[in-house]
């Protein structure tokens, strides 16, 4: 998934416990991800995002789960995807960067994703619940909501983070396809609607400690 790929446009360790200091840095993170191996870079997406996690859950220090879930304003989102952009979805690297991607398009369109949002409850109900926005659900409740995901996957239970990400997708999608005409917002739909899926099951991999 790529950032334009997204709307408008568009329980376990998870990976074994890493022994490296964690980069928040953009050189940092480009270093991990700088090889024209493809095995290395492909070890480096994994590595780093085995390590942001760890780190971010082994920490009881908010000001460092407030700098993770803003980390792609910190290092910058197109460092994020080089890193990890072209992971496996159900990976945790390929998780990871959807959810930073979703923040960042609410961040950069909150009025957008407020009016799609607000369109795909009443298709979605169930997912609303489960994404847990707040009523209504305006452009800062909405900001709060990806806000209050990614800091769940530093400090809360990373399966159910993953779970709330996936449900907002489902009702953005289900908005947006009652809301849009043509085949471009069609596709976008779709998109997002498999993004949701891939979501889903990065949940349960981490549920069964499979999620690296």
């Amino acid at each position: 998934m790529t950032d334009d790929a997204l709307p408008p446009g568009s329980a376990g360790a998870g990976g074994g416990r890493p022994r490296r200091p964690l980069y928040l840095d953009a050189a940092g993170l480009e270093a991990r991800g700088g090889s024209f191996d493809p095995v290395e870079e492909a070890h480096a997406a994994h590595e780093s995002a085995a390590i942001l996690v760890h780190r971010g859950r082994a920490s009881t220090d908010p000001q460092l789960t407030a700098r993770l879930v803003a980390l792609a304003e910190e290092v910058g989102l197109d460092t994020l995807a080089h890193l990890w952009a072209a992971r496996p979805p159900r990976s945790l690297p390929g998780a990871l960067w959807r959810l930073y991607v979703l923040r960042e398009w609410v961040r950069r369109d909150p009025a957008g994703a407020s009016r799609e949002y607000a369109a795909g409850m009443r298709y979605a109900a169930v997912s609303h619940v489960v994404a847990g926005a707040a009523e209504p659900p305006g452009p800062q409740e909405l900001c709060t909501l990806l806000d209050a995901v990614l800091q769940g996957v530093f400090d809360g239970d990373l399966a159910v983070a993953l779970d709330r990400a996936a449900a907002f997708c489902r009702v953005v999608s289900a908005g947006r396809a009652s809301t849009s005409e043509g085949e471009v917002a069609a596709a976008r739909a779709a998109d997002l609607l498999g993004t949701a899926e891939d979501l889903s099951a990065a949940a349960g991999a981490w549920r069964r400690d499979q999620l690296a």
